[in-house]
Order: C-alpha cells, then structure tokens, then sequence
C-alpha cells in the first residue's frame, strides 16, 4: 500500500500549523511532483515550523540548515 502523499489543512492542524490553503495547495504540488518547495519569508513567519511540522506529518527525518551570507554549497554540503 503506498502512503497517502498529500496533506490537508486539518493534517498541519494536528500538529499545531495553521496553514492557509494556499499553503497547503503549494506543499501538495510539491509533494505530488516530487519536486523542492522554497520557503521564503522574514525572520519568524513560521518557515521553519512548517518544515518541522511537514517533516513530523510525513516522517521524515529533518536537516535543517542555517543559511546566511558567504555560504556555498560546498559549505553546505560537505562540512
């Protein structure tokens, strides 16, 4: 039986995300095509609680990377 791979609003509910429908509809493409999905946004909007919470939902293991200024993908990757 293959997982459902899609989530719905009351599924980032559950664990504590309110996510507008848009959201979801963006995560679900993602997921779907199998494709990234680039979270952008300011300092506390909540990027981070939705991979944390997309993570728990899917289980998955997360890797989260701090990125700033004067980091490459070398850096990224390999240290």
């Amino acid at each position: 039986m293959i997982k459902d791979i899609s989530v719905s609003i009351k599924d980032l509910e559950s664990v504590s995300y309110f996510a507008s429908e848009y959201i979801v509809d963006a995560l679900n493409s993602a997921l779907v095509l199998n494709k990234p999905l680039l979270i952008e946004g300011p300092a506390g909007s909540g990027k981070t609680w939705l991979a944390k919470a997309l993570s728990h939902l899917m289980e998955w293991k997360l890797i989260r990377l701090q990125s700033h200024e004067g980091i490459d993908e070398d850096k990224a990757l390999y240290e």
